[in-house]
C-alpha cells in the first residue's frame, strides 16, 4: 500500500459519505414540515453535494486515469461504495431524519476538526470548508432535537424512537481498518477511535436537555469499510445512477 493509493481510498470514503447523504436528503426537497425548513434541509444537501465533488474530484487526481468526480460517483457497483450504513439509511418522519443528523453531524464536527490537522493540503482545505458548514448542521440538529424531544408526547415518542432505530448503526463511525490506520500513522487521517468518548459525552448531554434517552448498548452493524450494506444503499444507486447508465457519455 502506497500513501497515494491509501489517500485515493480515503477521500472515497469521505465523498461517499457526502454523496450518499446529500442524496437521501435531496429526497425531502418540498417535504419539510414548514417552508423554512424545507429550504434548510435542501441547503443541509446542497452543502453534502458540494463536499462530495471536492472529495471524489481529489480522488480522481489521485488515481491519474483521467476519471472525474462524475465517473466516480455515478458508475461504480454497490460493493465499490464505503459510506457509512448510518447514511444510507431511509428518512423515515421527520423525527427520524433529525436523529440521524444529530448523530451524523455531532460526528462529523469532531472529525472535521482533527482532520483540519492532516498533513495532506487537500484534505485539510476542504475539511476547514467543512467545518463552517457542519457547524450550521449540527446546531439545526440540535435544536430540532430539543424541540422534539421536549415538545408533545407524540414528538417526544418519535424522536425517541428515530434514535433508539439508528443506534446500531452509529457503531461504526469510529471502526478503524488497515487502510485507516496507515494514514493515522502518516498523520494523514483521523483516529476516529479516540473520538468516541467526546461524541458519546456530547450526545448525552443534547438528549439529556431534550428529556431524551441514550439508547442502550445493543448489537452494531457494521460492514461498509468493505463494501458491505443494507439493502438501501441498491435503491438510492439505481435512482441515483439512472441517467448515467440509460445514456452513457450523454453531453448537455
Amino acid at each position: 500500500m502506497t500513501t497515494k493509493d491509501a489517500t485515493y481510498n480515503y477521500a472515497i470514503r469521505l465523498g461517499d459519505n457526502a454523496l450518499i447523504l446529500g442524496h437521501r436528503l435531496s429526497e425531502l426537497c418540498s417535504k419539510g414540515p414548514i417552508l423554512e425548513e424545507d429550504l434548510a434541509l435542501t441547503n443541509v444537501a446542497l452543502d453534502m453535494i458540494g463536499r462530495a465533488q471536492a472529495l471524489l474530484k481529489y480522488a480522481a487526481e489521485l488515481e491519474g486515469k483521467g476519471h472525474t468526480e462524475d465517473d466516480i460517483a455515478y458508475r461504480r457497483a454497490e460493493i465499490n461504495y464505503h459510506n457509512h450504513l448510518l447514511i444510507e439509511q431511509p428518512n423515515g418522519d421527520f423525527a427520524h431524519t433529525i436523529a440521524r443528523q444529530l448523530y451524523l453531524s455531532v460526528f462529523e464536527y469532531l472529525f472535521f476538526t482533527e482532520l483540519e490537522k492532516s498533513k495532506d493540503a487537500t484534505l485539510a482545505a476542504i475539511a476547514s470548508k467543512t467545518i463552517k458548514e457542519v457547524k450550521y448542521h449540527m446546531q439545526h440538529a440540535i435544536d430540532w432535537s430539543l424541540r422534539l424531544g421536549d415538545g408533545t408526547a407524540e414528538s417526544h415518542k418519535r424522536m425517541q424512537k428515530g434514535l433508539n432505530d439508528l443506534w446500531m448503526y452509529t457503531g461504526e463511525l469510529f471502526e478503524m481498518d488497515v487502510l485507516d490506520t496507515y494514514l493515522l500513522h502518516q498523520h494523514i487521517a483521523v483516529d476516529t477511535i479516540a473520538l468516541k468518548a467526546k461524541w458519546q459525552s456530547e450526545i448525552e448531554k443534547i438528549l439529556r436537555e431534550a428529556t431524551l434517552t441514550l439508547p442502550e448498548d445493543t448489537y452494531m452493524q457494521t460492514g461498509s469499510k468493505k463494501g458491505i450494506h443494507t439493502e438501501n444503499l441498491g435503491h438510492i444507486l439505481s435512482e441515483m445512477q439512472y441517467l448515467q447508465r440509460a445514456y452513457p457519455d450523454a453531453k448537455w
